[in-house]
């Protein structure tokens, strides 16, 4: 039988050699997983470095050639939209509503007077509020409130092709004034009722002053472009007439106030590089 060995360190460990053996595999085992994790390591840091070189030199690329084009055009509106209001007060109301009444027949007439037609001009119902007074005292209390006639209102609006007509009634309202009508009259709205028509024109337009500006980049970098990778089309902007950019807004401007307008719109463009 082969004798155990019994090793003494000095410090009251006592070592086999079995011992020393089993310490041994235990050993051998821990040195092989950690080369396996500094390998699998290695790896990731080697992928990590690889892809950001890559994605460095895609970034540096530039993406491509870009360029915004840009087109703007003149028109005129060709309908118009005008409103105006008129009321009546009585210390009756039953009065009040009678004056309005007879205040809106004198309004209908003058607008037929001036070639306005039924069709063109649309009137509203009737509002109508009570009006009250205050009593104070000598101290400023208000003592009591009292029913002190009735107030009624009507407006209306008139929308018409016939720009020049409706312009001229919209600015010379002084027979109604003279009629004893309280009448206000407020600045009339422009549309253009071939809108899509302007905005098909701009985007052809604003699509071949980018492809210009894209050949003229391209021959001065000594590049080739490529194939069209993006075309984003910009908001559309409707401004009055040389007012300049100052009324571009971030989501489209579009004037209303103006009879003669600017339309103007972008079209950006991204080709790859060959």
């Amino acid at each position: 039988m082969e004798e155990n060995k019994v090793e003494y360190n000095g410090v009251g460990d006592v070592k086999t050699e079995e011992k020393k053996k089993r310490e041994g595999r235990g050993g051998s085992l821990t040195s092989i997983l950690i080369a396996l994790i500094a390998g699998v390591s290695a790896i990731i840091c080697f992928t990590i470095i690889t892809n950001g070189l890559v994605g460095y030199k895609e970034a540096d690329k530039g993406g491509g050639l870009t360029a915004t084009g840009s087109a703007s055009c003149d028109f005129e509106s060709d309908l118009i939209v005008w409103d105006g209001s008129f009321y009546a007060y009585e210390q009756d109301s039953s009065l009040a509503y009678g004056t309005i009444k007879r205040d809106a027949e004198k309004v209908r007439q003058y607008l037929l007077d001036n070639g306005v037609t039924e069709e063109e001009m649309v009137f509203s119902s009737v509002d109508s509020r009570t009006v009250y007074s205050y009593e104070y005292d000598e101290y400023g209390n208000e003592i009591r409130e009292y029913e002190d006639g009735g107030e009624m209102s009507q407006s209306l609006r008139v929308t018409s092709n016939d720009v020049d007509k409706v312009e001229k009634v919209s600015r010379d309202i002084t027979t109604l004034l003279e009629s004893g009508v309280e009448f206000s009259s407020y600045s009339p709205s422009y549309y253009c009722t071939a809108l899509d028509e302007v905005k098909l024109e701009l985007i052809e337009k604003a699509t071949e002053n980018a492809k210009q500006r894209i050949e003229i980049i391209a021959e001065q970098t000594g590049c080739e472009p490529g194939e069209l990778l993006t075309a984003n089309l910009g908001v559309f902007q409707i401004t009055a007439k040389n007012s300049g950019t100052g009324e571009y807004t971030y989501d489209g401007a579009f004037d209303t106030s103006a009879r003669d307008k600017t339309a103007t719109i972008t079209v950006r463009l991204n080709y790859s590089v060959e």
